[in-house]
């Protein structure tokens, strides 16, 4: 190998082809990659030489303690680091000195993908203290105001349709596979298949509502996957029916009379729990039906920028809502939740007492996320994909070159 040449190990990415590329850019600048496969979406995904773990979860440490020695792995990247298999791959990373590169949806929306090293979200080792970030960012350039990334929920809804059913289909060879989500992969490629085909009554529906709310002053509570560790791991809810619980009954009993709730759907939400009913019964319960609208389309960016607020577990929606100088009220752990930034007290004092951001550390904090943990692009469109692969190769490059001059190799730890 070249030298700074790293052998990367890929374990589960996002649907899709991001990693199989990603792996190719990587090998072009002299690098090795190797892949386990778990389900066959992973495989259909991949579509080159890998290994295929048909165990189950408890043969997967001795297994991945076997790879990681054979192969000489020095780094692994994985999407998202809470699935129960990413987990181990943590620990026995961490035990062996081995770096964990984790990406995941961007901290900042959108138009931007998070790669951090070690975890990210809740497990990040950003800091916690306003001044540090305003530190850290002496000297940084400031985010140029870049054209928008074209996105397409088309391909997301075919390339996670096919990674379903591609799980569903080839169960019978992957028999120790069980998803991190909790629903099958039949029920996930159902829910979006049912998703593409309502997608046109649903546009005019939250068209309709948003014409009806007209120019009634309104706060925006972006919902996120039920099946997110943003909400099952980094959050003090069960799921997102439990939240969306404890906020309109906050609502309804501390906004004030001419304030509406703008509940909005997830984008990639796979359409297999009935949110508008769930938010409407919520509503009720607490007497604020004619107070609460549910929408499942719709420019986000627009939707923040018109709102006196946003009230969030722990969106990144909230990022676009801090950008436009509007008070964010967090409920989860959430990498943005700063003083100075976010709403610091209770959730019933934010619909009266909130205040805006102070611009000058959100913008420090978005500086300094961008050198340190964020790139531009996208993992579900050929134009977001064109920006994201190399620089991924070469934020990764760098990252392996880096580690290379700073420390013995830990390749000469695992071998020893």
């Amino acid at each position: 190998m070249t030298p700074g040449a790293a052998c990367f190990l890929f374990l589960q990415g996002p649907p899709g082809p991001f990693f199989r590329m990603l792996a190719e850019g990587l090998r072009k600048e002299g690098h090795r990659c190797c892949r386990v496969n778990f389900n066959g979406g992973d495989w259909i995904g991949w579509r080159g030489p890998a290994l295929n773990y048909r165990g189950t979860i408890h043969g997967w440490p001795d297994f991945l303690a076997a790879l990681l020695a054979r192969e000489q792995i020095t780094d692994i990247v994985l999407f998202g680091d809470c699935r129960p298999l990413h987990m181990v791959a943590r620990r026995l990373a961490r035990d062996r000195a081995l770096t964990v590169h984790v990406f995941e949806e961007g901290y900042i929306r959108p138009d931007w993908v998070t790669l951090e090293r070690g975890g990210v979200n809740g497990n990040s080792s950003l800091p916690k203290d306003p001044q540090a970030y305003l530190q850290l960012a002496t000297g940084l350039p400031p985010l140029p105001n870049y054209p928008p990334i074209p996105a397409s929920f088309r391909v997301r809804a075919v390339e996670a349709s096919l990674y379903y059913f591609a799980t569903w289909a080839l169960s019978p060879i992957f028999r120790g596979y069980r998803s991190h989500r909790p629903h099958g992969s039949f029920a996930e490629m159902a829910g979006w298949t049912g998703r593409m085909i309502r997608r046109p009554l649903a546009r005019l529906r939250s068209f309709l509502v948003r014409r009806k709310l007209g120019m009634r002053p309104y706060f925006v509570l972006p919902l996120q996957l039920d099946s997110d560790h943003q909400i099952r791991t980094h959050s003090p809810f069960a799921g997102m029916a439990e939240a969306i619980d404890t906020i309109i009954a906050s609502f309804a009993a501390h906004a004030p009379a001419p304030f509406a709730l703008v509940v909005k759907e997830h984008p990639l939400d796979n359409g297999l729990k009935a949110w508008r009913p769930i938010v409407r019964a919520a509503a009720a319960r607490h007497g604020a039906a004619a107070r609460v609208a549910f929408i499942e389309h719709g420019d986000t960016n627009d939707l923040v920028r018109g709102a006196e607020g946003v009230v969030t577990v722990n969106s990144t929606t909230g990022t676009l809502a801090l950008a436009a100088g509007k008070p964010v009220a967090v409920l989860g752990a959430a990498v943005y939740d700063l003083p100075g930034v976010t709403h610091q007290g209770s959730l019933d004092d934010f619909w009266t007492r909130s205040g805006a951001p102070q611009l000058e550390i959100y913008e420090a904090f978005r500086r300094v996320l961008a050198a340190r943990c964020l790139l531009r692009g996208g993992f579900s469109s050929v134009a977001g994909r064109a920006h994201l692969v190399p620089s991924a190769v070469a934020r990764l490059s760098a990252s392996r070159a880096a580690l290379a001059r700073e420390a013995p190799s830990p390749v000469a730890k695992v071998s020893a």
